[in-house]
């Protein structure tokens, strides 16, 4: 039986002996893409922002996609040193880029990261979505194989439906055949695909009758709003699944969901969330400010300069364009013959947004925002 148990770190910001180690799931850096055209959404409740932000910059947004600003080592201490200082336990951090494991792969060459593991948040297409799963802890031996079959899948054009879920269940057969890895549904409620409410249920409800038995926990997602993430627990509890957490930190903001764990390693969580089924999940301090005000947050963080960073210290060298379907993408400071030459509207609203960062304005806009996230328990 899934035992899944959950505490708000502001309400009880206790640590129980029993815990072990703090385990960070689901954050992002320098090798993820992102969608340029999600932006607009996170900005449409501010007056100005929502309807202009891709106005006016001469390029095609369906084509754009942005990269979030910390390198694997700076997201890896990132969350780390969370889990050190609010938690007082040693971390486990585990780096899920799109589609992608270079994160973990690159860190364990470095011997203070030897054991890092080895992770990717997996594009899923089905029928009219994409979901996403979150695979962590791929054996070091096959990973690259087994991430290139996982990107054909993703990426391979159209097919006979039948030959495409069938495709679908021997990946997943195959990635179950690996007993220390943990395959997660994050998010499993957002409608991602904008498909509305009810197509979006119909379709999450004909991949877990297909697929369910082949996923090990459902998401908690820390860039999700409570009223959602309570629902994910429900549906969790009927599917006899633990709910884990994932924090899907893109920004500088460390993951808001945490798990605490007994195990010491990440192998031996998996087993506790894979085989034991047991999880308990931290909602961290900064899961009660208004979701939307932390969404305005991580789009400034975005788009801050970072001159320790060379060659990706400003925004328009780590927002990209594919000008060719099998040309390498090129930075938009390229086109726009450097970053200084950022079309006039776009930096206006650049500076905006940096702007809402501010003490006045942020406590401005969190009481416009509804202040605090409206949380209860159970």
């Amino acid at each position: 039986m899934a035992t899944t148990t959950f505490q708000f770190f502001w309400n009880r910001p206790v640590v129980e002996r029993e815990f072990r180690t703090g385990v960070s799931l689901h954050s992002h850096t320098i090798y993820s893409e992102e969608s340029v055209e999600s932006i607009p959404r996170h900005l449409s409740r501010i007056p100005y922002f929502g309807s202009r932000i891709l106005r006016g910059n001469g390029l095609d947004a369906s084509r754009l996609f942005w990269t979030p600003p910390l390198s694997p080592r700076q997201a890896y201490r990132l969350e780390e040193k969370q889990i050190h200082r609010k938690l007082q336990l040693p971390a486990l951090v585990s780096l899920t880029d799109h589609d992608d494991i270079r994160a973990g792969s690159l860190l364990r060459v470095l011997d203070r990261f030897r054991d890092a593991p080895i992770s990717t948040e997996w594009s899923v297409p089905f029928g009219p979505a994409v979901f996403h799963l979150g695979i962590h802890n791929l054996p070091p031996s096959h990973a690259a194989d087994v991430m290139a079959q996982l990107s054909r899948f993703t990426t391979s054009g159209a097919a006979d439906p039948q030959s495409r879920d069938r495709q679908l269940s021997g990946l997943l057969a195959m990635l179950n055949s690996y007993p220390n890895l943990l395959i997660v549904l994050n998010h499993p409620l957002w409608d991602e695909s904008d498909l509305g409410s009810k197509r979006h249920a119909e379709t999450l409800s004909q991949f877990l009758v297909r697929h369910g038995r082949t996923v090990h926990a459902l998401e908690l997602n820390g860039l999700r709003p409570w009223r959602e993430n309570r629902r994910v627990i429900v549906l969790a509890r009927d599917m006899n699944l633990p709910a884990i957490s994932g924090g899907d930190r893109h920004g500088l903001e460390p993951n808001s969901t945490v798990n605490l764990s007994q195990q010491r390693n990440f192998e031996a969580f998996v087993n506790e969330i894979r085989y034991a089924k047991t999880s308990h999940v931290v909602f961290m301090p900064q899961y009660r400010e208004p979701h939307r005000l932390r969404m305005i947050r991580m789009i400034a963080e975005v788009l801050a300069d970072y001159p320790e960073s060379p060659g990706r210290a400003t925004w328009p060298e780590r927002v990209f364009i594919r000008q060719s379907e099998t040309g390498p993408p090129t930075p938009v400071a390229s086109i726009w013959g450097g970053s200084r030459h950022c079309p006039k509207l776009l930096r206006q609203i650049v500076r905006a947004i940096q702007l809402t960062q501010h003490g006045s304005m942020r406590f401005a806009l969190r009481l416009a925002l509804g202040g605090h996230e409206s949380l209860e328990s159970g």
